[in-house]
């Protein structure tokens, strides 16, 4: 039996066709989000667009394979920013030269850096000094490149 041409559809087929497709996108959507496939390609796109490699490919197998072998041993993930560049980026924080950078300051930083700020304990008069801003930087990195 052939369907019937398009737009002659009963209305019940045209709706339980398109609750199924919303609902099979509904799923996808969830499975990629369980899986956290989102945050990975976000942050593969940023390793590629930081390193440039003549071969994108490549590069991408090798990242995934270091990531695979640092989950393993907890050392050497394929880390976007190395320590010189967390230095760096607390010394732009510490426009005082004070040694230390507030809260707000530091939960700014890990959002643009695309870390979480969840299960931080701190109170909002505490300070961050540079050691405890580079130590949990990195440290939050790995956590990320961890979890996938």
């Amino acid at each position: 039996m052939t369907p019937p041409s398009q737009g002659t559809w009963p209305a019940s087929v045209s709706f339980g066709l398109l609750a199924t497709a919303m609902d099979r996108e509904t799923e996808g959507r969830e499975y990629l989000a369980q899986h956290k496939i989102p945050d990975l390609l976000h942050n593969l796109s940023a390793l590629l667009l930081y390193h440039r490699p003549e071969r994108p490919r490549e590069f991408l197998i090798k990242t995934l394979e270091k990531i695979k072998l640092s989950k393993l041993t907890r050392v050497d993930y394929p880390y976007l920013m190395d320590e010189s560049n967390v230095d760096a980026m607390f010394e732009m924080l510490d426009v005082a030269g004070q040694g230390y950078i507030t809260l707000k300051q530091y939960e700014g930083a890990l959002e643009s850096l695309g870390l979480s700020i969840q299960d931080e304990a701190y109170k909002d008069t505490d300070i961050i000094t540079a050691s405890v801003f580079k130590e949990n930087v990195m440290k939050k990195f790995a956590e990320m490149w961890a979890a996938f």
